[in-house]
Formats: structure tokens, sequence, C-alpha cells
């Protein structure tokens, strides 16, 4: 009785360290996985504010600009940094190499280590439940199983080749998703620049304005001119004011819209900076970009290779009505127990199984079926992707071309329109027209400079949707 407690108390002590050593494991392959990027945390805060309508005073418009600078590339490099996208992008990429090793683990021997302690009355053979009735002995044993695959006839093997090929398509989808930030941060950049231009005109239309403003109240003081052209000056003055209070509303927004993409959560300030250099011409025809969309398009390449993923699972599928052939082996030893029962040293066997389906309900031949109709609907599918990238990539080669034509159209419609208020201004000044002329050329001049702001930057956010779609990196 000594014997049977202490035996049962070994067994009792040595399950949890088991269990705990099989945790420690677990727990060091997840460290490995990098983390997520965490939100910064932003307290610089901005509150520009106009003031009153009332104020003549230009003092009351806030500097030209605040905060940081950030270049189209230094963005790129923040999205790509702190996006969350980026994150849950290349952690399911790495996750899907870990369904490769469970999948190649078939072919690898199982090992299991037992320990069994037993205290049962003697000659009890049957126990309820199950008629397992080698077990109902009293004894204390330990030995090793093992299971080794010889061959499923190639089942395996393709199992192994279609996890790969959708491990090679999640690194491809981790790229697109790479791709697909870049292209968000360039469009939010490109319009954040477009709405702090077109701020930085409606205040110096503004102080223009103003100015204008100043000179005919003085002129109006001294009977030079009437009290209509002062109205008119100061109705003139409210429209640009109320520009303003528009223009600084948009660009707080776009700024909204980029810290969102850079995975800040803060409302982040900064001074936007265009590049030096003109903007590329647009490609001479679509014919081309579609070319080489067709051959780089990371979207497009994780779509063939899941592709042929289904192909290899579909095979097999139908492999599981092939035999299965795997080698077996025991060994261990059983130091306490009945000598009619149990060896007094060890215990050994080896032998081979040979496992045949023979009738499971038709349920093999239905999978076999359902994977090769999903095999032609993704087929199917990269068809259907191939039509989308062809139309995407002419509608945005149509809507760069047309912006490329409005830069040059805008920047003749800014010429004439500055040359028309000089003109206007020096008439008015003359006392040959009136300032129904002047604020006519001043409201024609400040359309034309947003309207020239509005090309240049749509120009260039439409070059960055073409060179996405192309699969072009920035």
């Amino acid at each position: 009785m000594r014997n049977r407690c202490l035996f049962l108390g070994l067994w009792l002590i040595a399950c949890p360290l088991a269990m705990r050593a099989q945790q420690a494991v677990a727990k060091q392959n997840f460290a490995l996985l990098p983390d997520a990027p965490q939100l910064q945390a932003q307290v610089q805060q901005r509150t520009p504010a106009l003031n009153s309508a009332t104020t003549n005073s230009s003092d009351s418009l806030p500097p030209d600009s605040t905060g940081e600078t950030l270049t189209r590339q230094q963005a790129e490099q923040l999205a790509l940094k702190n996006n969350p996208r980026i994150s849950i992008a290349a952690l399911l990429a790495l996750a899907q190499k870990q369904v490769v090793r469970e999948t190649r683990s078939s072919w690898l021997p199982k090992l299991n280590g037992k320990l069994t302690a037993v205290d049962a009355e003697e000659a009890s053979r049957i126990s309820a439940g199950s008629l397992d009735g080698s077990r109902l002995l009293y004894h204390v044993g330990a030995g090793v199983d093992l299971n080794q695959l010889i061959t499923d006839f190639g089942r395996t093997r393709n199992l192994v080749a279609s996890s790969s090929f959708e491990a090679k398509a999640s690194e491809q989808q981790s790229q697109a998703t790479r791709d697909d930030v870049v292209l968000a941060a360039d469009i939010a950049f490109y319009n954040a620049l477009g709405a702090q231009a077109t701020l930085q005109v409606a205040i110096s239309t503004v102080k223009a304005r103003q100015a204008v403003g100043d000179q005919v109240n003085a002129l109006t003081a001294s009977k030079l001119k009437s009290t209509l052209d002062q109205s008119f000056a100061q109705v003139n003055l409210s429209q640009a004011k109320l520009l303003y209070l528009d223009s600084q509303n948009q660009f707080d927004a776009a700024l909204a819209d980029l810290n969102e993409v850079l995975g800040t959560a803060g409302n982040q300030q900064y001074q936007l900076v265009d590049g030096q250099s003109p903007p590329l011409p647009v490609a001479p025809s679509a014919e081309a970009v579609i070319a080489l969309a067709l051959q780089q398009r990371p979207d497009l390449l994780a779509l063939k290779l899941n592709h042929e993923a289904d192909v290899r699972f579909s095979r097999a599928q139908h492999e599981q009505l092939l035999p299965t052939i795997s080698g077996l082996g025991t060994v261990g030893i059983t130091p306490v127990g009945s000598s009619a029962y149990f060896s007094p040293n060890w215990y050994g066997a080896a032998g081979i199984n040979i496992g045949v389906p023979i009738f499971d309900g038709f349920k093999f031949r239905a999978q076999a079926t359902e994977a090769d109709l999903r095999a032609k609907a993704s087929d199917e599918q990269g068809r259907v992707l191939i039509n989308h990238i062809v139309r995407d990539i002419r509608t945005s080669w149509l809507r760069a071309n047309t912006a490329q034509q409005r830069m040059s159209v805008t920047s003749e419609l800014l010429q004439e329109a500055n040359t028309a208020l000089d003109l206007a201004d020096t008439r008015y000044r003359l006392g040959l027209s009136s300032i129904v002329e002047l604020s006519q050329a001043q409201l024609q001049q400040t359309q034309a400079q947003i309207a020239a702001v509005s090309a240049r930057f749509d120009y260039e956010a439409d070059l960055a949707a073409l060179r996405f779609q192309s699969g072009s990196k920035p």
C-alpha cells in the first residue's frame, strides 16, 4: 500500500511540471512576434482663429506656417512606421508561415511520453464506458510511443505546397497593404498641401483687400471717393475673410486626415513642403502602364498564389481516398505491477499500420469536389481583378492626363487674371473706372490662384494614384 501511494504521488507531481514546460515554450514562441506600434500621444494643439469681422487690421491673421516641416517622402516613412495596418499585415504574414510548419509536421515522427499509475481492485477487468481492460490492474509504468508517417501517396506533400503558396500570398498581401498605405499617405499629403496653399491664398487676399479698403477709407474721408466705393471695399474684405475661414477649416480637416494615415492620434501640426522639382509628365499611353501592372501588382500576384494553393489543396483532397502507411513503435518499463501481467524489466513493440478508406458516406469525394470548385472560382477571381486593374488604370491615366492639361490652362488663366487686376487697379486709381471693375478683377484673380493651386496638387495626387495602379514603388 505504501508503494502504491508513493508512485501515485510521483505521477501527480510530474503532470503539472510537464504542462508548465509546454506553456513556457508557447510563451517564448509568441514573444518572437513583433509588437504593433503604439499610438503616439501628441499634446501640441493649434487653435488659430480670425478676429471679429469688425477688426480692420491684418494683424488678426495667424502666422503663415506653424509646426514641423514635412515632405512627401517623410510622410510615407511615418505612415509605413506607425500605421497599424502595416503591423497587422506583417503579423498575418508571419502567422501564415507558422501554418506551413504546422502542415510540414506530419512528415516528422511523433514521440509521446507517458507515465501511468493505476490503483485498481484486483481482478477487475472491465470498467463502465469502455472495454479497455488492460489498464484496470494495479501497476506503475512509463514509456514512449512513436508514430512515423511513411507515405500517404502525396497528400501531405500537396498540403505543404498549398500552405506554402498561401504564405507567399500573405507576403504579397502585406506588400499590397504597404502600397495602399503609401498611396493614402500621398493623397492625404497632397490634399493637405493644396489646402495649405489655398489658405495662403486666402491670407494674401485678406491682406490685399485690407490694404485696398484702407486706401478707399482714406480717400472717402478726403471726399475723393464716395461711400459706395467704401461699401464695396468692405464687402470685398468680408468675402476674403469668409474665404479665409473656409480655407482654415479645410486645412484643419486635411491635417486630421493626414494624421490618421500617419498613425498619429493627436492633432499634430505640420508645415508641408512641396518638392522643388516640377512634377513628372504622365505616361504617354495607358497600355504601357497596364502591361507593367499585370507583371508586378502585389494583389494580383497574391491572387495567383492563392489559386495555386487551391489547386494543390484540391489534389490533396483527392488523395484522401488513397491508403496511409505509418510506422508504430513503443517502449517502456513497468517497475510496479503483477508479474502475471507485466514484464519486470521492460516492454517494447514495433509495427506498420496501413489505413485504407473504404466507405465514409461520400465525405472525401464531396470534399474533393468542393476543393475543385473553389480552385475554379479563384481562377475566375483572377480574371475579375485583371479587368478591374485595366479599368482603373485607364480611368487613372485619363484623370492624370486631364490634370496635366489643366495645369497649363490654369497657369495661363492666372497670368491673365494678374494682368487684368493690374489694369483695373491702375484705371481705378486714375478715376477711369468704378470700384465694381476692380472688385471683379480681384475676384477673378483669387479664383485663378485657387484654380492653379488645385490643378497642381490634383495632378500630383493623380500621378500617385496612377503609380499605385501600376504597382510601382514611389
